[in-house]
Parts: structure tokens; sequence; C-alpha cells
């Protein structure tokens, strides 16, 4: 009969801190049972030069963008400047050449470089669900299948969010390359994600949320249609001036207005990226307590702009954080990322410390921003170890060169600030090694399969 499994780190993440002093009890099932005085446990197994703490979650992902990184930090030829719209056409071309089997292998190497970067769950923001002619598969769920399959070969928990997109924009012409997204209508899109609940209800690795892509894909009565639903609601909301200026033009509303008079914002709902607002749209994103999923190496890469995470996080909204484009795949990144485009923009340091003097009270909120908040955005009972919780973790090198010379109070600080993801070496779901001393069973053929769909699509 399968027994408990003790494990005894040098330091062990419990309770909102670095403990030196206890080992994790984790049952048969993959669950934690408890942390025990390491002096009671002697059969526990050693883990001498590691910390382990919770597995990192990744709020927004669009995984088969992992195709093009590399491929766009040029200006066109004509053009003036670059930018997130110009961006977005050579996207659009990626996307336009992939199969089924192309959109597994692409969204395999992104989940596997982010079981690498110790993530443990991905919400994985879906839109590519038909064929290049906009014609349904068979199967009309068959992309994200593929998908989902990416995910749990590698090992990762995932959210699936069933994008609905209906246009191309307010008074846009529609964009043949945006056939691959388009649902009919409403009832649609909905009974797609429904369809998708159904078929993995039983899966303890899966859920299912719902996700109307922006103001600018969705029509207001698409977004009525949604109002009461209680899984989890993602959508992008005021990530370009443009956008906001096209929901004023039609709505004569800020997005977030607009979503509050329909009754979208709730507890339940993450604004991803969330950066071009008002103060009075911050006060209704906090007073909702809505998530705000921030990603701040897409949004650098894009020349989006900063999500005001400070004046957010004093109205009462939560900060997570997502990968998005793939334009680089690395949690730690994006928190530092965050603070660092914050101590820019406001000329002070420690932008996000809550206060109260602890040092490494900063360290300790962006790393919750990183496990417990994604979490909570995607519906997932991890994020944290404690007893009841999924055994998943991740464990870094103490002696790695980043972190040398880090004693117990300033190893969190020194992570998060200054860290590399390269101090990352086991990375644990439900008990189960997906990574071990920095291996994945699955780098060799992912590396070989994804460089031949590359040279199909681009060459």
């Amino acid at each position: 009969m399968p027994s408990n499994s003790y494990l005894k780190p040098d330091l062990l993440h419990w309770d909102g801190e670095l403990r030196d002093d206890l080992a994790l009890v984790v049952g048969p099932d993959g669950t934690v049972l408890e942390a025990r005085p390491a002096d009671e446990v002697p059969q526990a197994s050693r883990l001498a030069g590691r910390a382990i703490l919770p597995g990192l979650v990744n709020g927004h992902s669009h995984a088969f963008q992992r195709l093009i990184r590399g491929r766009t930090e040029f200006v066109a030829e004509g053009h003036q400047s670059d930018d997130f719209w110009s961006w977005r056409e050579l996207m659009y071309q990626a996307a336009s050449g992939l199969d089924p089997e192309g959109v597994y292998v692409a969204s395999r190497q992104a989940f596997l470089e982010m079981a690498l970067a110790g993530i443990t769950t991905v919400g994985e923001f879906h839109y590519l669900h038909h064929q290049p002619t906009g014609i349904p598969y068979e199967d009309r769920e068959e992309l994200a299948h593929q998908v989902i399959r990416a995910a749990r070969d590698v090992g990762l928990r995932i959210c699936l969010l069933r994008v609905g997109y209906a246009r191309a924009g307010f008074q846009v012409k529609a964009n043949p390359r945006q056939r691959r997204f388009i649902d009919p209508d409403v009832e649609t899109f909905v009974r797609s994600a429904e369809s998708l609940q159904r078929e993995y209800q039983a899966d303890p690795f899966v859920r299912v949320g719902l996700a109307p892509h922006s103001v600018r894909a969705v029509p207001r009565a698409w977004l009525e249609k949604l109002t009461g639903r209680t899984e989890p609601l993602h959508m992008h909301v005021a990530e370009q001036p443009a956008e906001v200026a096209a929901c004023l033009a039609e709505h004569k509303r800020t997005p977030v207005q607009l979503l509050e008079e329909v009754g979208l914002l709730r507890e339940g709902f993450t604004a991803v990226h969330a950066i071009h607002l008002e103060e009075v749209d911050v006060a209704r994103l906090g007073r909702a307590r809505t998530s705000i999923c921030a990603c701040p190496s897409t949004e650098r890469n894009l020349g989006d702009g900063v999500v005001p995470a400070d004046a957010l996080l004093r109205a009462g909204a939560r900060i997570c954080f997502g990968t998005d484009s793939q334009a680089t795949i690395d949690m730690l990144e994006e928190a530092r990322q965050l603070e660092g485009h914050l101590r820019l923009v406001r000329l002070r340091r420690a932008v996000l410390d809550p206060g109260g003097g602890r040092p490494d009270g900063l360290a300790q909120r962006m790393f919750e921003m990183a496990t417990v908040h994604g979490a909570k955005s995607l519906g997932f009972e991890t994020g944290a170890l404690k007893p009841g919780a999924p055994a998943d973790y991740f464990t870094v090198d103490l002696n790695h060169p980043s972190l040398v010379g880090a004693a117990r109070e300033s190893l969190l600080p020194s992570l998060m600030l200054g860290g590399g993801k390269a101090a990352i070496r086991e990375v644990v779901v439900q008990g189960k090694t997906l990574v071990s001393d920095g291996h994945h069973l699955l780098i060799a053929k992912s590396r070989e399969e994804f460089t031949d769909l590359t040279r199909r699509i681009f060459e």
C-alpha cells in the first residue's frame, strides 16, 4: 500500500515564510498532509541545498505564440515604427499555418518551458477554434483538446479559457486572418465552453472558463449573456489606447465602466492587462475585488504600457501574472519587471512593498501574486503548500550562483528580485515529479518536433 512521503529541504515555504525546521508530509494521493518539526521525522528524505516553494501559476498564456518569439523584433519595410497592431498581423500569419497537430506541438513546447521555469498551473486564453477557412472541425473543440493534451502530457494543470470572438472591431471591416477565431453567435460560444466543461469535469487537472476576448471583439449583447455565470471569466481589458477610444465611440463608456454596467465585474472576473485606466476605473475594479493579470514582459515587448498595480492594490484588486505572448517564459521575471516598470514610472523604489519594514515584505507580496493570486484567478486550490492542498511545488538550488550568500530571511528577495530561473531544479505536480535536476523527459522530443514545425511555417 502506498505510504506518505516525508521531505526535509533546507528551507520550506510554509504559512507565508521560509522555515528551516520543518519537513513536508505528502500523502500517497499527492496532497499535502502537514508540515512537521523535522526532528520528529527521522525518516524524511533529506534535500540538502534545496528550498521547496509552492508552484508558480501562469494566469494568461497564448501558447501557440511561442512560434513567433524572435521573429517580430524589427520595423517592417515601409513602416516608420512598430507597435501592437503590426505585431498582431505577424502573429496572425503564424496562427493561419497551424493544423491540430501543429497546435499541439507549439503548445507543448510552451508548456514544457513553463514546467522548467517552476510553473505548475497555466491559464490558456484559447482562441484558435476552427480551420484556417473558418469552417469548424468535425469535432468543434478539436483544437481545445490538443491544447489540453499538450498541457497534460507535460504534466501541468490547465484552465482552458475558451475565448468568444465575434468581430474584428467596432465599425472595422472583417479580417480574413481572424476566421479561425470567430463564432457566429454568443450561444455557440457558450455551448462550446459548456461542452468542454462536461467533458473534463472529472479531471482534477483541467478546468474550463469563459473568455470574451475584449470589448473590441465582442458586442455588448454578448457580454450581457454572460452575467451571473460562476466559472472563471477572463477578458483583455484596456490593453491599448485605441481599444479605449473605440469603446468610448461605440458605448460612450470606458471598457471598465461598460463591464460594470453589464454586471461582469466580480471576484471571479480577471481583467488581463488593465493598463489604460481612469482613476474611477481603478476604483471600480478594486470595489468588485477583481483580479488583474499583468503580463509585463509582453506589455513591454509590445509597447503597451505599465499596469498601475500599486493603485489597483490600494483599491482592493488582486494582481497575478501571465506570460501572454511567450516573449519570455519566466514568472520570476514577470514579477520583477512589474516592480521595475513601476519604479521607473513612480521614480522611487519598492513601489509594491506593503509596508511594515519587513525585509522580505516586497518579495513575499510578489511571490503571493505569482502563486496564490494566480490560482484564485483560475479557480484552482493551488498556489500554497497547506494541509489538503495539492503538492504542487518547485525547488531552488541554494548553491546556484544567483543565490549564493542568501540567508533564510533574504532568500525570497534574492530569488524574486535577482535570481534566475536556472536555479529551479525540481518541479512537482500532485506529488509527481515533472522536472528532475532541471531535466524533463520531453525536452528532446519537443525540441525536434517544434523545430520541424517552425521550418514548415516560416521557411
